[in-house]
C-alpha cells in the first residue's frame, strides 16, 4: 500500500525537522505537510525540501473539521503524525482559550477524520500523536517520569496536552483506531521560535539586551536536541507498538540558570567576548505563575524496545544551535520581524 503521511504543525520547529527527515529518507513516501501558518509556522523552515516531488504543502486549521476530511479524502491519507499544537506555556496562562481549541478540539477532528476515512480498515493505518512531559506536572529533587506515571498538569498548555492524550487512547480503547503517543522533554536546536528560552537567549545576548530569567532560576529541565527528536519519531512510527505510550528524553537535566551561563560561555567564546561579558545580562524577573519546578524523563522504554539513545549531550548540543542561530542571523531577523510570513504569500499564494 501506497503511504501517504499527514504531518501536522510541519512548518514549525519540530514539525518541520520531521518533515525533512520523512520527506528525504522516505521517497516512496507521500508527505503532506499541514499547517495553519500562525506566528510559529515558517515554511522557510522547509526551503530545502519545498520542491520535492514527494512532498505537498496544505495551508489548513486542525480547527477546522470540514478541512480535515477534505484532506483525508483528497490525499488519501495513510497515517498522521500529529504535531500540530499551542505549546508556550506564558501564552496559555494568558490566553487559554486558543490551546483549548487546537489542542484539544483540533485533535479530536483528526481523530474524527482519521476514523472516517479509514473506516474500520486499520491495515497499514497509523495515528501517531506528540504530546510533552508537561502532562505528568512537576517533579521534586529525585525521581523521573514514566510512561505509567498518572497525570497531574499544572497549567492550561499541559492540561489541553492532557486531555487530547486521554482522547487518543480513548479513540484506540473505543474505536480501534491504531494509536502511538510519545510524551517528549524540552526541544531545543535549529529553527525554533524565539519566545522560547534557549533562542531568546542566544538573540539577547547577540544584541547585548538582558537575558530574562524566572524566579531565581532554579527550574530543572530535561533538554533534547531536536534532530535527535526526529529520529525517534520516525522510530516510533514505524516500529512502535500500537496502543503503546513512549517517553522521549535528552538525558541532559540542567537548572535554567545553568543553562543560561553555559550558552553566556558559548557566546562570549564565539563572539570573542571578555568572559563574564554575556552572562552580565542575566536578568531575574517574576517568577511565571504555576511554574513546575522540574520534569525529568525515564526513557529506557524507547530504548529497550526500539534501540533509540540520544546522540547529543548538551555541551555539544548547545554549540551547534549557536553556531546556527549565529549563521543564519538572517533567520532571525524575520523571525522577530515577522517578515517571515511573507514567504508564504512569496512561495504559493503568487503561483
Amino acid at each position: 500500500m501506497k503511504k501517504t503521511i499527514l504531518i501536522t504543525g510541519g512548518a514549525g520547529f519540530i514539525g518541520s525537522h520531521v518533515v525533512r527527515l520523512f520527506v528525504n529518507k522516505y521517497p516512496d513516501y507521500q508527505i503532506i505537510n499541514l499547517d495553519a501558518l500562525t506566528y510559529a509556522g515558517n515554511l522557510e523552515n522547509l526551503s530545502d525540501v519545498d520542491k520535492a516531488p514527494n512532498y505537498t504543502f496544505v495551508k489548513a486549521d486542525i480547527r477546522d473539521a470540514d478541512a480535515m476530511d477534505e484532506v483525508f479524502s483528497k490525499y488519501g491519507i495513510t497515517g498522521v503524525c500529529h504535531l500540530a499544537a499551542e505549546s508556550h506555556v506564558d501564552r496559555s496562562i494568558a490566553e487559554p482559550m486558543a490551546f483549548i481549541t487546537t489542542n484539544i478540539v483540533g485533535t479530536v477532528n483528526l481523530l474524527n477524520a482519521a476514523r472516517k476515512y479509514w473506516n474500520g480498515d486499520f491495515e497499514g493505518k497509523r495515528f501517531y500523536h506528540i504530546s510533552t512531559d508537561e502532562v505528568y506536572g512537576s517533579l521534586g529533587a529525585e525521581g523521573f517520569f514514566y510512561e505509567t506515571t498518572p497525570y497531574d498538569p499544572k497549567s492550561p498548555y499541559s492540561s489541553s496536552k492532557a486531555s487530547s492524550d486521554h482522547l487518543v487512547r480513548a479513540y484506540c480503547h473505543t474505536y480501534g483506531l491504531p494509536v502511538v503517543i510519545t510524551n517528549c522533554s524540552n526541544n531545543y536546536g535549529p529553527n525554533q521560535f524565539p519566545e522560547k528560552l534557549i533562542p531568546l537567549a542566544i538573540n539577547n545576548i547577540k544584541n547585548m539586551k538582558p537575558i530574562p530569567v524566572y524566579g531565581k532560576g532554579e527550574n530543572i529541565r530535561d533538554w533534547l536536541y531536536v534532530v535527535d527528536h526526529a529520529r525517534a519519531i520516525d522510530l516510533v512510527y514505524h516500529e512502535g507498538k500500537t496502543g503503546e505510550t513512549y517517553n522521549i528524553g535528552g538525558h541532559n537535566e540542567l537548572k535554567n540558570l545553568d543553562l543560561i551561563h553555559i550558552l553566556c560561555e558559548i557566546m562570549d567564546q564565539k563572539l570573542g567576548r571578555t568572559p563574564g561579558t554575556s552572562a552580565s545580562l542575566i536578568t531575574f524577573v517574576k517568577d511565571r505563575a504555576g511554574h513546575d519546578l522540574r520534569y525529568a524523563i525515564d526513557a529506557t522504554k524507547i530504548q529497550k524496545e526500539l534501540g533509540w539513545t540520544p546522540s547529543l549531550q548538551f555541551k555539544e548540543g548547545f554549540e551547534k544551535t549557536v553556531d546556527w542561530y549565529l549563521d543564519h542571523e538572517e533567520w532571525m531577523n524575520r523571525i522577530t520581524s515577522g517578515k517571515y510570513q511573507a514567504y508564504y504569500e512569496q512561495q504559493y499564494e503568487r503561483r
